[in-house]
């Protein structure tokens, strides 16, 4: 008898509170994805960085006649001269050295025309790839680390070193990537906390309504001698059930996001890179309905012990 009663107030206070209980599903539905999208975000970061951090190199770029700095030897003509023979050849001997054979997986050496190659390949389209020539890139070792992280090691070594213009991180492209990503998540989470607020105070409004609306109903049930639980009950579900309706559409969407979107399309376009898949929803999905649920109910109980008195 007490279930049955529950539930037909409950069908009741919907119904009576339809646009209400919309704009709650909808508002909740809006800022769950946004928390949603932050979640899968930084998730998209960690699985970049865990690829390509595999995949990343230090570039020791060699004197040029174009150097990037003032490391390199002048010739008696007054211009910067290019490494040499033996300069190169002493590099390679460090690289091969045991002192860095803990820090040092695999290298290879690029010269000006395979530099000029891969930016032909790069670039090739564009209209400054004619203006380039193979003299004006740099020579250079791609050293693959152990550990992507102790390149401070590498820097020490070699920026002194005769013969080596720069040495460059890669991972400094990444972070930058990265960064970018980051803050994208940060201000998706700022949307959300304002939509995450917006969407409690809709649901204390809709139960206030609600409340208000039955009022003659709830002090015959006091008057009959109704729990405290009985009465708001139906209440608090009202809004639950709007809030758990949103999460439910906000983690379909993201699903659907990522299955059309990021797989279909940007994982098939781009085969090189790493993007996380619709399983990450497993976890997402139900975070997302935890926060929904509770915020909900919180809301609900704070309405209900200041506009119905039980």
């Amino acid at each position: 008898m007490k279930l049955s009663f529950m539930l037909s107030e409950i069908a009741s206070g919907l119904r009576r509170n339809l646009s209400m209980v919309v704009s709650v599903i909808l508002v909740t539905f809006v800022s769950l994805t946004f928390v949603g999208s932050a979640a899968l975000l930084q998730s998209q970061v960690g699985k970049m960085k865990g690829y390509w951090y595999d995949k990343v190199q230090v570039a020791i770029y060699l004197c040029s006649p174009n150097p990037e700095t003032a490391n390199c030897a002048v010739g008696g003509d007054g211009k910067y001269a290019a490494a040499t023979a033996e300069q190169t050849k002493g590099i390679e001997e460090v690289l091969n050295s045991a002192e860095l054979k803990p820090y040092v997986e695999s290298f290879q050496y690029e010269s000006q025309e395979d530099a000029y190659k891969n930016f032909q390949e790069q670039f090739g389209n564009r209209s400054m790839a004619d203006s380039v020539k193979p003299e004006q890139l740099p020579a250079s070792f791609r050293v693959k680390l152990v550990d992507p992280e102790k390149y401070d090691v590498i820097n020490e070594r070699f920026s002194s070193l005769p013969g080596v213009d720069t040495v460059v991180d890669q991972r400094q492209y990444l972070n930058t990537v990265f960064g970018i990503i980051n803050t994208a998540s940060l201000v998706a989470v700022i949307i959300a906390a304002v939509m995450l607020v917006c969407a409690v105070l809709l649901v204390a409004t809709t139960i206030r309504l609600s409340a208000f609306t039955r009022r003659r109903e709830t002090g015959i049930m006091r008057l009959v001698g109704a729990s405290k639980a009985v009465i708001q009950t139906p209440f608090v579900l009202e809004g639950v059930i709007a809030s758990a309706i949103g999460a439910i559409l906000a983690s379909g969407v993201l699903w659907a996001v990522l299955q059309f979107v990021v797989q279909d399309r940007l994982a098939q376009q781009n085969l090189n890179m790493a993007f996380i898949d619709p399983s990450e929803m497993l976890w997402v999905a139900p975070g997302l309905l935890i926060v929904g649920v509770l915020l909900a109910w919180g809301s609900s109980l704070l309405t209900l012990r200041r506009y119905l008195k039980v």
